[in-house]
Protein backbone atom coordinates (compact mmCIF):
# COMPACT_ATOMS: atom_id res chain seq x y z
CA UNK A 1 0.00 0.00 0.00
CA UNK A 2 1.27 3.22 -1.13
CA UNK A 3 1.39 6.13 1.37
CA UNK A 4 1.12 9.47 -0.84
CA UNK A 5 2.34 12.43 1.27
CA UNK A 6 0.93 15.84 -0.09
CA UNK A 7 2.95 18.29 1.60
CA UNK A 8 1.51 21.82 1.29
CA UNK A 9 3.12 25.03 0.77
CA UNK A 10 3.21 28.34 -0.45
CA UNK A 11 5.86 29.57 -2.43
CA UNK A 12 9.21 31.10 -1.52
CA UNK A 13 9.95 28.40 0.83
CA UNK A 14 11.80 25.16 1.69
CA UNK A 15 10.04 23.15 -0.53
CA UNK A 16 12.07 22.19 -3.23
CA UNK A 17 14.63 21.13 -0.52
CA UNK A 18 11.91 19.03 1.02
CA UNK A 19 11.51 17.07 -2.13
CA UNK A 20 15.06 16.92 -2.45
CA UNK A 21 15.27 15.20 1.15
CA UNK A 22 11.94 12.90 0.39
CA UNK A 23 13.23 11.98 -2.74
CA UNK A 24 16.55 11.19 -1.30
CA UNK A 25 14.92 7.90 0.46
CA UNK A 26 15.19 4.44 -1.03
CA UNK A 27 10.97 3.85 -1.14
CA UNK A 28 10.02 7.23 -2.38
CA UNK A 29 8.98 8.15 -5.61
CA UNK A 30 8.89 12.29 -5.75
CA UNK A 31 6.54 14.23 -7.90
CA UNK A 32 7.33 18.32 -8.70
CA UNK A 33 4.22 20.51 -8.53
CA UNK A 34 1.91 18.27 -10.33
CA UNK A 35 -0.86 21.09 -10.82
CA UNK A 36 1.31 23.87 -12.21
CA UNK A 37 0.37 23.12 -15.56
CA UNK A 38 -3.41 23.29 -14.57
CA UNK A 39 -3.17 26.80 -12.62
CA UNK A 40 -1.09 28.37 -15.31
CA UNK A 41 -3.89 27.15 -18.14
CA UNK A 42 -6.46 28.39 -15.95
CA UNK A 43 -5.59 31.75 -14.38
CA UNK A 44 -3.56 32.43 -17.59
CA UNK A 45 -0.93 33.99 -15.40
CA UNK A 46 2.65 34.31 -17.52
CA UNK A 47 5.60 32.70 -15.46
CA UNK A 48 9.19 31.67 -16.83
CA UNK A 49 9.18 28.44 -18.86
CA UNK A 50 5.53 28.63 -18.92
CA UNK A 51 4.84 26.94 -22.52
CA UNK A 52 6.83 24.19 -21.71
CA UNK A 53 4.87 23.62 -18.34
CA UNK A 54 1.88 23.84 -19.93
CA UNK A 55 3.63 20.95 -22.46
CA UNK A 56 4.96 18.92 -19.63
CA UNK A 57 1.72 18.34 -17.58
CA UNK A 58 -1.41 17.75 -17.67
CA UNK A 59 -3.68 20.72 -17.72
CA UNK A 60 -7.05 19.64 -16.36
CA UNK A 61 -6.76 18.97 -12.35
CA UNK A 62 -8.80 16.03 -12.85
CA UNK A 63 -6.54 14.23 -15.03
CA UNK A 64 -3.94 15.12 -12.33
CA UNK A 65 -6.49 13.80 -9.20
CA UNK A 66 -6.27 10.39 -11.26
CA UNK A 67 -2.67 9.88 -11.49
CA UNK A 68 -1.72 11.03 -8.11
CA UNK A 69 -4.17 8.78 -6.49
CA UNK A 70 -3.63 5.96 -9.19
CA UNK A 71 -1.02 3.39 -9.38
CA UNK A 72 2.17 4.28 -7.50
CA UNK A 73 5.70 2.11 -8.09
CA UNK A 74 7.01 2.90 -4.69
CA UNK A 75 5.85 2.35 -1.24
CA UNK A 76 5.99 6.36 -0.78
CA UNK A 77 4.66 9.06 -3.27
CA UNK A 78 6.40 12.22 -2.04
CA UNK A 79 3.83 15.16 -3.50
CA UNK A 80 5.61 19.05 -3.67
CA UNK A 81 2.17 20.59 -3.55
CA UNK A 82 1.64 24.81 -3.79
CA UNK A 83 -1.15 25.91 -2.02
CA UNK A 84 -1.98 28.09 -4.40
CA UNK A 85 -1.91 25.57 -7.12
CA UNK A 86 -5.22 24.41 -5.58
CA UNK A 87 -7.67 26.86 -7.27
CA UNK A 88 -11.32 26.98 -6.03
CA UNK A 89 -13.19 24.78 -8.87
CA UNK A 90 -10.81 21.72 -8.25
CA UNK A 91 -12.77 19.38 -6.88
CA UNK A 92 -11.70 18.06 -3.25
CA UNK A 93 -12.85 14.27 -2.92
CA UNK A 94 -9.60 12.46 -4.13
CA UNK A 95 -8.06 14.71 -1.31
CA UNK A 96 -9.24 12.59 0.99
CA UNK A 97 -7.07 9.80 -0.28
CA UNK A 98 -3.81 11.54 0.48
CA UNK A 99 -1.90 11.83 3.80
CA UNK A 100 -1.02 15.32 4.28
CA UNK A 101 1.13 17.65 5.66
CA UNK A 102 1.95 21.11 6.25
CA UNK A 103 5.44 23.08 5.49
CA UNK A 104 4.90 26.69 6.89
CA UNK A 105 7.11 30.25 6.82
CA UNK A 106 7.04 33.24 8.78
CA UNK A 107 5.08 35.44 6.39
CA UNK A 108 7.93 38.32 6.96
CA UNK A 109 10.28 35.93 5.59
CA UNK A 110 8.09 34.60 2.39
CA UNK A 111 7.04 38.64 1.13
CA UNK A 112 10.20 39.76 1.95
CA UNK A 113 11.64 37.05 -0.63
CA UNK A 114 8.63 37.09 -2.74
CA UNK A 115 8.94 40.68 -3.65
CA UNK A 116 12.55 40.56 -4.81
CA UNK A 117 10.71 38.14 -8.14
CA UNK A 118 7.27 40.08 -8.35
CA UNK A 119 6.84 43.41 -7.23
CA UNK A 120 3.39 43.42 -5.53
CA UNK A 121 2.46 40.04 -4.27
CA UNK A 122 -1.58 39.28 -2.69
CA UNK A 123 -2.64 36.92 -0.33
CA UNK A 124 -3.58 34.53 -2.88
CA UNK A 125 -0.45 34.69 -4.47
CA UNK A 126 1.24 33.30 -1.43
CA UNK A 127 -1.19 31.00 -0.62
CA UNK A 128 -1.73 31.05 3.29
CA UNK A 129 -5.83 30.86 3.18
CA UNK A 130 -5.86 28.02 1.06
CA UNK A 131 -2.79 26.34 3.40
CA UNK A 132 -5.14 27.19 6.76
CA UNK A 133 -7.99 25.72 4.65
CA UNK A 134 -6.57 22.35 3.59
CA UNK A 135 -5.57 21.92 7.29
CA UNK A 136 -8.69 23.38 9.23
CA UNK A 137 -10.30 19.96 6.39
CA UNK A 138 -8.05 17.36 6.52
CA UNK A 139 -5.76 18.19 9.89
CA UNK A 140 -2.03 16.91 9.11
CA UNK A 141 1.54 17.24 10.72
CA UNK A 142 2.90 21.02 10.06
CA UNK A 143 6.35 21.92 10.17
CA UNK A 144 7.66 25.30 10.00
CA UNK A 145 10.80 25.88 7.87
CA UNK A 146 13.04 27.51 10.45
CA UNK A 147 12.76 24.12 12.54
CA UNK A 148 14.04 22.41 9.64
CA UNK A 149 16.89 24.30 8.94
CA UNK A 150 17.66 24.90 12.77
CA UNK A 151 17.78 20.78 13.13
CA UNK A 152 17.02 18.89 9.97
CA UNK A 153 17.61 15.37 11.98
CA UNK A 154 15.02 16.05 14.88
CA UNK A 155 12.83 17.70 13.03
CA UNK A 156 12.45 15.54 10.19
CA UNK A 157 12.13 12.42 12.71
CA UNK A 158 8.96 14.13 14.15
CA UNK A 159 7.43 14.75 10.52
CA UNK A 160 8.62 10.84 9.90
CA UNK A 161 7.00 9.42 12.83
CA UNK A 162 3.69 11.67 12.15
CA UNK A 163 3.37 10.10 8.71
CA UNK A 164 3.89 6.92 10.07
CA UNK A 165 7.13 6.82 8.19
CA UNK A 166 10.87 5.10 9.58
CA UNK A 167 13.10 8.20 9.66
CA UNK A 168 16.04 7.28 7.01
CA UNK A 169 19.42 9.37 7.52
CA UNK A 170 19.62 9.84 3.33
CA UNK A 171 17.01 12.29 3.91
CA UNK A 172 19.66 14.92 5.24
CA UNK A 173 22.21 14.98 2.52
CA UNK A 174 22.02 14.22 -1.32
CA UNK A 175 24.14 15.00 -4.57
CA UNK A 176 24.02 18.25 -6.27
CA UNK A 177 22.69 18.64 -9.92
CA UNK A 178 18.97 18.16 -11.19
CA UNK A 179 17.18 15.22 -10.62
CA UNK A 180 14.90 13.18 -12.70
CA UNK A 181 11.57 14.27 -10.95
CA UNK A 182 12.90 18.14 -11.22
CA UNK A 183 9.37 20.25 -13.13
CA UNK A 184 10.66 21.58 -16.75
CA UNK A 185 10.86 25.14 -14.43
CA UNK A 186 14.01 24.17 -12.79
CA UNK A 187 16.63 26.11 -14.91
CA UNK A 188 14.08 29.09 -13.47
CA UNK A 189 14.13 28.61 -10.22
CA UNK A 190 16.14 25.52 -8.49
CA UNK A 191 19.74 26.91 -8.99
CA UNK A 192 20.19 27.10 -5.10
CA UNK A 193 19.48 23.53 -4.74
CA UNK A 194 21.09 22.19 -7.52
CA UNK A 195 24.01 23.42 -5.90
CA UNK A 196 23.30 21.84 -2.33
CA UNK A 197 24.01 19.20 -1.14
CA UNK A 198 21.59 19.22 2.12
CA UNK A 199 19.51 22.01 3.88
CA UNK A 200 21.10 25.51 4.41
CA UNK A 201 22.11 26.60 7.53
CA UNK A 202 19.62 28.51 9.30
CA UNK A 203 19.51 32.33 9.08
CA UNK A 204 18.53 34.47 12.39
CA UNK A 205 18.73 37.85 10.61
CA UNK A 206 14.86 39.20 10.10
CA UNK A 207 13.51 40.17 7.40
CA UNK A 208 13.76 42.75 4.96
CA UNK A 209 10.19 43.55 3.89
CA UNK A 210 9.52 46.95 1.92
CA UNK A 211 7.18 49.42 3.50
CA UNK A 212 4.86 49.03 1.13
CA UNK A 213 4.42 45.07 1.58
CA UNK A 214 4.03 45.76 5.58
CA UNK A 215 0.14 45.26 5.53
CA UNK A 216 0.07 42.04 3.30
CA UNK A 217 2.52 40.65 5.83
CA UNK A 218 0.42 41.89 8.47
CA UNK A 219 -2.91 40.19 6.41
CA UNK A 220 -1.31 36.41 6.46
CA UNK A 221 0.51 36.80 10.08
CA UNK A 222 -2.87 35.02 11.66
CA UNK A 223 -2.94 32.61 8.84
CA UNK A 224 0.69 31.85 9.89
CA UNK A 225 0.02 31.88 13.34
CA UNK A 226 -2.89 29.48 13.66
CA UNK A 227 -0.92 26.62 11.61
CA UNK A 228 2.10 27.43 13.72
CA UNK A 229 0.29 26.59 16.95
CA UNK A 230 0.08 23.04 15.88
CA UNK A 231 3.91 22.53 14.54
CA UNK A 232 5.79 19.47 15.27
Amino acid sequence: MTTRVAMWSGPRNISTAMMRSFGSRADTVAVDEPLYAYYLAATGIDHPGRDQVLASQPRRWQDVAAQLTGPCPAPVLYQKQMTHHLLPEVGRDWLGSLTHAFLIRDPAHVVASYAKVRGEPTLDDLGFPQQISLFREFGGPVVDAADVLRDPAATLRRLCEALGLAFDEAMLSWAPGPREEDGVWAPHWYAAVHASTGFAAYDPSPARVPDRLRPLVEAARPYYDEMAAHRL
